[in-house]
């Protein structure tokens, strides 16, 4: 459906384009490519302008395949819009389809080049397979772990919402698949049209887990809470039967948490850093919140509990470069859960420096997505960067231009990368499969 009637046509491109799609700077070499052969033309493209930033890459770009499954998107097409409707009609929470593209087109070719890096991530033949889907309830929301010694991954059902009955009532749970049946059923092998989903029974149980990730071999989650009496916290928990878990930290200095939502682990310092926000109070699970909402750091030898970071509406995703030296930070506080959304508010990802001693400096806007909001985010091998947004997977190189989308047509709250070349991708009521070139960072 078009949801921007009278926006001018966009032309997605199924074909290898000219080498005028990727730059501006070569345009004045077409009629000189009209009259030469493609390779003349290119190499004296390349000649002409060996100076300009980037040209080597576009012509590398030119020559490549372009992958059945991928599409290239020219930005520059819908720079200018015929009508630009106001933010009552259109704004975050809509789907930008432009007249000449459909939800049907654009998620038939899911891989989305935004600029010819990204053909380095996708590889010449990448795949995206739905293997489980959920009628009503948010089953695949977060927490997002793989583990590799049994090589499951696992995630967790949202917690708060109405289709899902859980928050306050009952705890939203941990669940996990086999990418053996993932593989399977991409490649036709399986026999059924969806994967097992199997429910994990942690013990004592995580109450309403939000975030997740690896740690020593187990996988920390951060619980959201419920209640009053329950307060939010981390929880180590063994990823093989019996499943059994402890709590690492519940409380800062005797305060409850709000409701924390993400966590990473440090490779250069072993810290484990976790994001404290409020979307139990705005589900209406958790009482309202008793600390700002930021970023803490724990060190998991000493005890020591620290605030690196405030200053954010809703602090939510975080993860660190491959090196440790940056830290990412999801602002969502466009989105308040059933307060509604506020549109002038963040949905920004926030790079921070972290200095040897482990805290944060520097803040910097990284990216402001264009769909709704980035939700988790994670980085590949090679430092760029991934947040979950409302129409699939943004991807960002390490400066923070947006280089490729990987399609889902849906919310892609969280994902991870499950070693090299596979991502598991959690739609709430969708569960994604997708194969490329790119590798996720290391593990801890």
């Amino acid at each position: 459906m078009d949801l921007a009637p009278g926006y001018k046509s966009i032309l997605t491109c199924n074909t290898i384009p000219p080498l005028t799609t990727w730059s501006s700077s070569l345009q004045n070499t077409s009629v000189m490519a009209s009259s030469f052969s493609i390779a003349a033309s290119l190499a004296g493209a390349a000649s002409l302008l060996l100076s300009s930033s980037g040209v080597h890459a576009q012509v590398a770009a030119a020559q490549r395949a372009l992958p059945d499954k991928a599409q290239i998107i020219d930005q520059k097409s819908f720079n200018v819009l015929e009508v630009v409707p106001p933010p009552l009609e259109f704004n975050a929470s809509s789907v930008f389809l432009w007249p000449g593209v459909t939800h049907e087109s654009l998620t038939e070719k899911p891989f989305h080049i935004y600029d010819p890096e990204f053909y380095d991530i996708i590889g010449s033949d990448p795949s995206l397979t739905l293997i489980a889907t959920s009628e009503t309830d948010p089953i695949f929301h977060e927490a997002v772990v793989w583990y590799p010694p049994t090589e499951e991954v696992f995630f967790v059902q949202n917690a708060g919402p109405p289709a899902a009955g859980t928050g306050l009532n009952k705890s939203s749970i941990v669940q996990k698949i086999r990418l053996a049946d993932a593989e399977a059923l991409r490649n036709g092998s399986l026999g059924t049209k969806e994967v097992t989903v199997t429910t994990v029974p942690s013990n004592p149980q995580v109450i309403n887990p939000n975030g997740g990730t690896n740690y020593k071999g187990q996988i920390i989650f951060a619980g959201e809470g419920q209640g009053d009496r329950v307060p939010s916290a981390l929880y180590l928990m063994n990823p093989v039967e019996p499943y059994n878990t402890t709590i690492l930290v519940n409380n800062y200095f005797g305060r409850q948490f709000n409701s924390l939502n993400d966590v990473v682990v440090s490779r250069r310092n072993g810290d484990i850093y976790f994001t404290d926000t409020q979307y139990g109070y705005w589900q209406h699970f958790r009482p309202a919140p008793g600390l700002p909402n930021q970023v803490y750091r724990l060190n998991p030898t000493t005890g020591a509990l620290t605030v690196v970071t405030d200053e954010f509406v809703s602090p939510n995703g975080i993860t660190l470069s491959p090196d440790g030296t940056y830290a990412y930070v999801t602002d969502t506080g466009i989105s308040q859960g059933q307060f509604g959304t506020n549109f002038t508010k963040p949905a920004t990802v926030y790079r921070f420096e972290v200095k040897e001693d482990g805290t944060f400096e520097n803040r910097k806007i990284f990216a402001h997505t264009s769909a709704r909001l980035p939700d988790g985010v994670h980085c590949d091998s090679k430092g760029n960067v991934y947040a979950g947004c409302n129409d699939g997977v943004h991807v960002w190189n390490p400066s923070g231009k947006l280089i490729g989308k990987i399609y889902t047509g849906t919310t892609a709250a969280n994902f991870q990368f499950a070693g090299d070349g596979r991502m598991v991708i959690t739609g709430q009521t969708k569960l994604f499969y997708a194969t490329f070139a790119a590798s996720g960072a290391a593990l801890t």
